[in-house]
């Protein structure tokens, strides 16, 4: 009994049911784009899927690329394709409209795609760079541990060190303690 439940509707879908609570579809967002808007969408997911194994998804009124997190997602406009990358930095290049804090380590970037030849570097670059993210984010994070427990085992050394000293006091001083 293979299936899923929607993270939508909640509901148990099983293997190779056809399940539409949102009747969101790449096809349904696209599907009143300009020739040359188009063009560009095909382009900027010919692109997105070059670069490896992702999940594509429609969710409401964005486009979600993702790997194991949304790395960038486009909400088609009818005069332009809105294209947010997830990047570890805030970029301040002529191209990009907006910027926000996304989390602790990410910033999602806000660029206006109007043509297909838009879609070459350095937005390609950016959505490699997006892509990747995660690994070096990953890798980062088991440096930082690494130190963290290097820091903890020598914490430890120290404070061991301050119990013995205080022990030692106090056994000095219950010695010159008159015994009553």
């Amino acid at each position: 009994m293979a299936g899923r439940e929607c993270f939508h509707c909640k509901q148990w879908v099983e293997e190779n049911e056809a399940h539409d609570c949102w009747t969101t579809t790449e096809a349904a967002l696209t599907q009143d784009l300009s020739e040359d808007l188009l063009d560009a969408w095909e382009r900027l997911r010919e692109t997105a899927v070059s670069f490896g194994e992702q999940r594509i998804y429609a969710s409401h009124h964005s486009i979600m690329f993702s790997r194991k997190v949304c790395y960038f997602f486009v909400r088609p406009k009818t005069k332009y394709l809105e294209v947010w990358i997830m990047l570890g930095r805030p970029m301040k290049v002529p191209q990009v409209r907006s910027v926000m804090k996304g989390s602790k380590s990410k910033f999602a970037n806000m660029i206006r795609i109007t043509h297909r030849d838009e879609v070459e570097p350095p937005i390609t670059d950016w959505l490699m760079e997006a892509y990747r993210l995660p690994d070096r984010l990953a890798a980062a994070g088991k440096t930082r541990s690494a130190k963290k427990t290097k820091n903890k085992t020598t914490k430890k050394k120290t404070v061991s060190a301050t119990g013995r000293r205080r022990k030692a006091v106090a056994i000095r001083k219950s010695r010159r303690r008159p015994s009553r």
